[in-house]
């Protein structure tokens, strides 16, 4: 009987989960495309003498995101046999870009954001942060 009480635990987990999961990557998607149109790079980027500038200044955006108890479960099972934790590439995926998102519109109303970087740190087993920060330019018009 405990066996069927935790096989139906899981199983909602992991509905419940999934369905978070993907609705966070829909919104992703969706705040994505409104802000295509503002650069960023992991590069440098060399201001000439003639360039004019408003404003440079950090800009930064941090995420921090847990795995549901289905992917740990997976996980610690996939951990014993060794290989590839893919039940954590998706929550990875969303931190990131979750991090890079906030970043960005932070930047609201840059020209570009240069030398982004990504920072990961495990706060506990299952949950992640990202930190990502870059130097936003704004130059004069």
């Amino acid at each position: 009987m405990d066996l069927i009480v935790f096989l139906i635990f899981l199983g909602a987990v992991y509905v419940i989960g999934s369905s978070i999961e993907k609705n966070h990557f829909r919104r992703i998607i969706e705040r994505e495309k409104l802000i295509m149109q503002q650069p960023h790079t992991t590069d440098d980027f060399t201001l000439t003498p003639d360039t004019r500038c408003k404003k440079i200044t950090l800009v930064t955006g941090s995420c921090v995101i847990g795995a549901d108890y289905f992917k740990m479960f997976v996980a610690g099972l996939r951990s014993w046999f060794g290989g590839p934790l893919t039940t954590y590439e998706g929550l990875l995926d969303r931190a990131r870009r979750e991090a890079v998102l906030r970043m960005r519109e932070s930047a609201a109303g840059a020209d570009m954001v240069v030398q982004t970087r990504i920072c990961t740190n495990e706060i506990k087993p299952g949950v992640v942060e990202i930190n990502a920060y870059g130097t936003a330019i704004y130059l004069a018009k």
